[in-house]
């Protein structure tokens, strides 16, 4: 499991002091992007100069509201590894309350929108964080 923290800000917030339900997707980008540098050990930035890797499924299930200051914990677990995507689903909790669940499918393409392989070292550190069912 890779795991990050993410204090609620002030702008991830609407005027009511909650966090607005877009944010937490941006959350979610942020956590990709440091799972890709301190995970995979693959810094992100360079990683996506010469291929993408965009989003191309997400479901998210919202439970419980998000305050101004409170600490998040997004938690991310592979949960399949393809030729040339991997699906996630992360977690997001504050204290031992559940803030959100979402699963996701990232598709590595060229930089002309093709799907394209996967590299080796990149599947072998996914599975670092494959998810085992019990």
């Amino acid at each position: 499991m890779f795991k990050v923290q993410q204090k609620v800000l002030f702008r991830h917030c609407d005027p009511a002091g909650i966090v607005f339900f877009p944010r937490y997707f941006e959350m979610m980008n942020d956590c990709i992007e440091s799972f890709f540098d301190n995970g995979l050990k693959c810094p992100f930035e360079q990683f996506i100069q010469s291929a993408g890797i965009p989003t191309v499924s997400i479901a998210t299930t919202f439970n419980n509201p998000s305050r101004h200051g409170d600490v998040l914990d997004l938690r991310l677990n592979v949960t399949r590894i393809g030729k040339t995507s991997f699906n996630y689903e992360m977690v997001c909790h504050c204290a031992d309350e559940q803030r959100f669940i979402t699963n996701a499918t990232l598709v590595h393409i060229d930089l002309n929108g093709i799907p394209i392989p996967l590299q080796n070292d990149i599947k072998l550190s996914l599975k670092d964080f494959t998810k085992v069912s019990s």
